[in-house]
């Protein structure tokens, strides 16, 4: 039998700040590609031709009062003023081994909820991040890059965008 390893723990960084024991719950960015369907003639049916990576964005809930200095980047004109770094600590149940999680992103504050307030209770908000840059890190292994403007896509070190970049004279 085998067990999955478990989100034991996390954190939440913004832009260098350690928000530890302030974040209740987080959705972690989606992996997406944005597919088109083609079919030319002498084809038999349609397939979908890969167009590059969809929107991504990251949702989190703050419990309480909405974090300070959360606001020194919202409506800021720079598509990467926001940073968020997320670090899971992850566990087995079988070995007692910790696999760490590490995601970096960069891009803006989208919508800031400021929750529903109610004497006594915790009045989670909610903070949606539109991303333009997304780094996944397993145990020490960057396993996915994505720099949106700068035409990056790495999985595993394997620059898939290299050829393009060099195409376009970048």
């Amino acid at each position: 039998m085998a067990l999955p390893k478990i989100l034991k723990d996390f954190n939440l960084f913004g832009d260098g700040n350690d928000w530890q024991g302030q974040i209740q719950s987080l959705t972690l960015p989606e992996l997406a590609r944005r597919m088109v369907e083609y079919e030319g003639g002498g084809m038999d049916g349609p397939i979908e031709v890969d167009m590059g990576s969809q929107l991504q964005e990251m949702t989190w809930s703050p419990g309480g009062l909405i974090i300070d200095g959360l606001f020194d980047t919202f409506g800021s004109p720079i598509h990467d003023a926001a940073q968020l770094r997320f670090a899971g600590s992850y566990e087995s149940d079988e070995t007692g081994q910790v696999v760490p999680v590490e995601i970096t992103v960069r891009g803006r504050h989208k919508t800031i909820g400021m929750g529903e307030a109610q004497k006594g209770d915790n009045s989670p908000g909610e903070v949606t991040t539109t991303l333009s840059y997304y780094k996944l890190v397993v145990d020490g292994e960057t396993v996915i890059e994505m720099d949106k403007p700068g035409l990056v896509f790495k999985v595993r070190g394997e620059d898939r965008l290299a050829e393009r970049r060099r195409a376009l004279g970048l």
